[in-house]
């Protein structure tokens, strides 16, 4: 009977029943997008691995038909990352890369469906000049990792394998890895935990608050029912039975969401992720648990919300004064999530994994105690409120007479803001173990260009000087020495440059062309004395097991001269024999890796896109590089980005929900607003007292939400054993977006505000 009245009660039944379901619909279509989370990570994952060509292991594989060479070229941007592969077939036999057809030839490139829409497009103009392969075909979906990402393969003719340095040419048989990645950390995977389970608490509050929608209109008809011969459990079961109707249709329409936004995360990312529409399916058991629990859940909150309402056939008792609040079991809630993450504090990554179920039902508990106390705070500050304008005094009254579904519409966005507050904590106390900072100094280099083999340094020193935007260059060449040409025991380092290059590794003074240097008490240099002999022979890049090299024999001159050591732009103090290119025998150039370090203009726009062009022109496969002061672990920034991503699904979420929750309740007190139209209020007056209708409890919800996310992180940060510090800037951020969500939601409504204040709406039928 409760269903039947939910699809035929008349328009306010139509009505409730939308409003519920459009609610419930929201939050069902993010449930089933965490549900399939896991499947989407899964497939990419699987892409990544079957594609994977870099081993970075000696080069053991022989030649033969069925080899190919790869080399690595990514690149990046305007910040963009851009993965990027030269290909060489050495037989008829050789393995085609994933998502590929055919292999492209010598100056011909197959590319991703994105990146070859940004080439077409204005903004690619740079990077088409990097690019310059004619575009023969299109990577299918098997070799990308999203839809979104940017990707080529390029053909060549001119490879050789080169397996040391920053330049990678490698030869496979095959494409894909053979090793599964490491676990994650136990605070890494604390971090997981914790990102899922803030995300997905708001949800779940919007649920539950989304079934209560048109709840006192819904009440008055029960008491009709009761006039006609029901009893108060049979009215119970009927409310019920309305739920689960509205639950169904949110059920429904939840899936079409999730579809729907299925369709569209194929052609959108977020923070450089990016997904296809086929990968994002719910593992069916986890979608079948959402199905079940939703309608279980709205029965359970309607019961619970008529706990406290005596349904009569004359009329629903709301007008008795209610009694207070107890404050006592709502403070259970908090202090058993408290108590429940007690036994892991000083745990860190020392003392084996957290206890998941521990840390989920702490946590949980901590973030619903929210929901329990909010409505308690609120009517504890408004029930002493009372003097000021009229719209003050309306905003108050109505407070006063009905606290309780201001505080279900600002549970969800407290419960979001105090979970983002504790994980920010969180983040921002580990983040010193999961980021160093680097040696590099950035005022003496601000990039550098690491250079193939086939490259003269001189060649590359030249046109990247005269690059736009480069003000300075630094062109060293980098090798070792030996005493045998063969598996030596002594070896040491070996830089080759000019003379003002080697001034910026080692303190050298006087210096020509044709002068070698040795470097004294150099960090973990023990070699250098005993090999620098005057008129030794020493060999360049000897061979050692499992890797080629040149071993080219090096007398050296009776001249050496001792310098000290200074450390280079990236923070190496370098050891061994600096040389200057005269004094070394030609054949032993083509055995050292060389690099050219960039002193950047900063007012040149596009200034690193301009050198990594450079770069390009000079070879395809040399690799520029960026440097930075400080390398974060990639695990910890994607879980970091994950959280973004997830945060703004829920943003979306809590707006679009709070807009539903707000038209309801200016649904709910349309009679009441054209009342006051009709007695002579101000339309300026209403309107402001519906602001502070809304500011009030937000506010005081934002206050408890800080309090409980600071505690919440506290006890986080104890856990990971890391010291205790209140991260202001992400605090006071979560509190504004929170509070600039509903600031937006309250200016969407005004319109049918303003459409609900005329006389006309107390007509009625």
């Amino acid at each position: 009977m409760g269903a039947r009245f939910a699809v035929t009660g008349g328009r306010e039944g139509w009505m409730r029943t939308a409003l519920t379901a459009v609610g419930v619909g929201l939050g069902v279509a993010l449930l089933l997008l965490t549900t399939a989370i896991p499947n989407a990570l899964a497939e990419r994952h699987n892409r990544e691995r079957d594609r994977q060509d870099m081993t970075y292991t000696a080069p053991t594989t022989p030649k033969a038909d069925d080899t190919i060479l790869v080399a690595q070229t990514d690149t990046t941007y305007r910040g963009d990352e851009i993965r990027g592969r030269v290909l060489q077939p050495e037989g008829p036999r050789a393995p085609l890369p994933p998502g590929v057809d055919s292999f492209p030839g010598r100056d011909e490139m197959v590319v991703s469906p994105a990146l070859a829409e940004l080439l077409k497009s204005d903004a690619g103009a740079l990077l088409r000049d990097r690019l310059p392969s004619t575009i023969t075909g299109t990577i299918g979906d098997s070799g990308l990792i999203g839809s979104q990402e940017l990707a080529y393969y390029a053909g060549s003719d001119r490879l050789t394998v080169q397996s040391s340095g920053a330049v990678r040419v490698e030869r496979l048989d095959r494409y894909g890895a053979d090793r599964e990645s490491e676990p994650l950390d136990p605070v890494l995977m604390l971090l997981v935990l914790m990102v899922f389970i803030v995300l997905l608490m708001p949800v779940g509050v919007f649920i539950a608050t989304a079934v209560r929608f048109g709840g006192e209109r819904r009440d008055r008809r029960l008491a009709a029912l009761r006039l006609v011969g029901a009893d108060g459990r049979m009215t119970r079961r009927i409310a019920a039975g309305e739920a689960v109707a509205g639950s169904l249709f949110g059920l429904v329409l939840g899936t079409g969401f999730f579809l729907a936004g299925r369709e569209f995360a194929g052609s959108v990312q977020v923070y450089n992720i990016s997904t296809f529409p086929q990968d994002l399916n719910p593992s069916p058991l986890l979608a079948l648990l959402v199905a079940l629990a939703v309608p279980a859940a709205a029965v359970a909150v309607t019961l619970f919300a008529l706990r406290g309402v005596v349904i009569e056939p004359l009329g629903v008792i709301r007008s008795a004064k209610p009694r207070r609040r107890r404050l006592w079991w709502r403070l259970l809630l908090p202090l058993g999530g408290l108590g429940m993450l007690y036994p892991m504090i000083g745990q860190g990554n020392e003392n084996g994994e957290f206890n998941q179920w521990l840390v989920t039902g702490g946590t949980v508990l901590v973030l619903v105690g929210i929901t329990a106390l909010l409505p308690w705070v609120v009517e504890a500050v408004v029930s002493r409120l009372g003097k000021g304008s009229v719209s003050w005094q309306l905003a108050v009254r109505r407070l006063q007479l009905s606290s309780g579904p201001a505080a279900r519409m600002v549970n969800g966005i407290a419960v979001a803001v105090a979970g983002a507050i504790a994980l920010q904590m969180l983040f921002a106390g580990v983040e010193s173990d999961y980021t160093k900072m680097t040696t590099n100094d950035l005022s003496r280099a601000q990039m550098n260009v690491a250079l193939p083999s086939d490259v003269p340094i001189g060649e590359a020193d030249r046109v990247l000087s005269a690059t736009r935007g480069v003000t300075h260059t630094t062109p060293l060449a980098v090798g070792s020495l030996g005493e045998r040409r063969k598996a030596p025991d002594l070896s040491t380092e070996l830089t080759v440059g000019g003379c003002a290059a080697l001034r910026e590794v080692a303190k050298v003074t006087s210096c020509r062309d044709g002068d070698v240097f040795a470097v004294r008490n150099a960090e973990y240099d023990e070699n250098t004395p005993k090999l620098a002999k005057s008129g030794r022979t020493l060999y360049v890049d000897p061979v050692y097991s499992g890797w080629g090299g040149k071993g080219e024999p090096w007398r050296l001159p009776d001249d050496i001269k001792w310098v000290d050591a200074r450390k280079d732009p990236t923070g190496y103090e370098r050891g061994g024999l600096l040389a200057t290119p005269g004094a070394l025998p030609k054949a032993a150039a083509g055995a050292l890796l060389s690099t050219v370090y960039l002193q950047l203009d900063p007012s040149v726009e596009d200034g690193r896109e301009i050198v990594r062009n450079a770069a390009a022109s000079l070879s395809p496969i040399a690799e520029p590089m960026t440097m930075v002061s400080e390398e974060r672990n990639e695990r910890f920034a994607s879980i970091r980005t994950g959280l973004f991503v997830g945060a703004i699904c829920v943003l979306l979420l809590i707006g679009a929900s709070l807009l539903v929750s707000q038209l309801e309740q200016l649904r709910e007190r349309k009679k009441l607003l054209s009342a006051l139209i009709a007695f002579g209020t101000r339309r300026r007056t209403l309107t402001l007292s519906v602001l502070w209708q809304t500011a009030l409890p937000i506010a005081l919800g934002l206050i408890l939400a800080s309090v409980v996310g600071l505690t919440l992180g506290a006890a986080l940060l104890k856990m990971t054993g890391s010291s205790v510090a209140i991260d202001w800037p992400s605090l006071l951020s979560m509190t504004g977006i929170g509070a600039g969500v509903v600031l937006l939601v309250t200016v969407l409504s005004l319109p049918p505000l303003l459409k609900l204040m005329r006389p006309d709406g107390l007509r009625t039928e």
